[in-house]
């Protein structure tokens, strides 16, 4: 196949950045713009050393039509509400989006307006977006696939960070059909660049190097996406208290998440669980009974790790779940929801690529 060309807005943010990087290493994708309002006229290995030889583009002012004339398919790595505007114009235009902002991921507008305080202005959108964890919905984005091949664009919106890391953890248990109480307890630690590159005081090296502190205590954002996946997951609806923590390290996200079931479940079951559901994963790995997943060993990377325990106590599973967020939880991620909307081998271009842009 030609290569695809791709425009990835939003470029000089660290998951837009990370995008660039793996679109700049994909064998049937083509980096032909990239566009940043603060750093336009600036070429982008200028803002990332680390893609120095690997892309030459400038990056540019964001503009619907410019991008529709140059590509067939953008990522937007933009904050909330900002592809409120620009997904609708790009899919207009034919040209399909592949949406990193929180824009498209609540299924219910109502949701969407309460925990992120504005309207949602393109809802009839939200029934045609898929929402992009491919291991959980990969049949809705082999029909997305299908759409695009027959000239049609798409709407994929790619999953939070934390979001990602709970589903992943706990969809499997929930699938079976296991009675598990409600609510689910997710406790998660993230490394600072999940704030994003604009420095706060809560991200300023002398606040947060040698620091754990917990925040968004019972108001994350992230709170309803986890509670929506889970219960899809379910088939019912299921219960989440989620407390996020920022950690004195760049990237990664480990997720503790907690399950209590009516029946007694032995460690090898639950383990057996996690390895069939993702035994064919080529992006997820459970490690072996005994053994906790590490954020060091998915830095830089497109792959989640598993891990599972059981309290017998208390009758609670423990699920533990490792994840690059700026890999798997947001640019690595989007890439692979591209590769399943293109019809290719979802690890496409994910198994190999450049060093990390931070």
């Amino acid at each position: 196949m030609d290569a695809v060309r791709v425009c990835v807005v939003g470029a000089a943010g660290y998951a837009g950045a990370e995008v660039c990087r793996y679109v700049a290493g994909h064998p049937a994708m083509e980096l032909v713009m990239a566009t940043a309002r603060a750093e336009a006229g600036a070429a982008l290995a200028s803002v990332y050393a680390a893609l120095i030889g690997s892309t030459d583009v400038v990056l540019v002012e964001p503009d619907a039509e410019a991008i529709a004339e140059a590509s067939d398919l953008a990522f937007l790595a933009v904050p909330h509400t900002a592809a409120l505007a620009l997904a609708p114009a790009l899919l207009s235009r034919g040209v399909s989006v592949v949406d990193l902002s929180a824009d498209y991921r609540l299924a219910d507008p109502a949701a969407y307006r309460s925990w992120y305080g504005t309207e949602h202005t393109s809802p009839e959108l939200l029934s045609e977006a898929v929402y992009g964890l491919p291991e959980l919905h990969r049949g809705e984005l082999a029909a997305l696939a299908a759409r695009r091949a027959a000239g049609k664009a798409v709407l994929v919106a790619a999953p939070g960070c934390y979001p990602t890391a709970a589903a992943l953890a706990c969809a499997p248990f929930l699938e079976t059909g296991l009675p598990i109480s409600s609510p689910v307890i997710v406790d998660a630690i993230s490394g600072v660049s999940g704030a994003g590159r604009s420095a706060s005081a809560r991200t300023h090296f002398c606040h947060a190097d040698e620091s754990v502190e917990a925040y968004g205590v019972a108001t994350h954002r992230h709170t309803p996406e986890i509670a929506q996946s889970l219960s899809w997951a379910a088939g019912h609806e299921v219960g989440v208290v989620f407390t996020p923590h920022l950690g004195p390290y760049k990237r990664g996200i480990l997720a503790t998440c907690y399950l209590q079931t009516a029946e007694p479940l032995t460690v090898e079951e639950a383990h057996a669980i996690l390895a069939r559901r993702y035994g064919d994963e080529p992006l997820v790995d459970v490690l072996a009974i005994g053994e906790q997943p590490a954020t060091a060993a998915v830095e830089g990377s497109a792959k989640a790790l598993l891990g599972v325990a059981v309290d017998a106590r208390t009758s609670t599973l423990i699920v533990t779940c490792a994840i690059d967020n700026l890999g798997k939880g947001a640019a690595a991620q989007a890439v692979q929801c591209a590769n399943a909307i293109l019809g290719l081998p979802e690890e496409t271009g994910l198994l190999r690529s450049l060093p990390p842009v931070v």
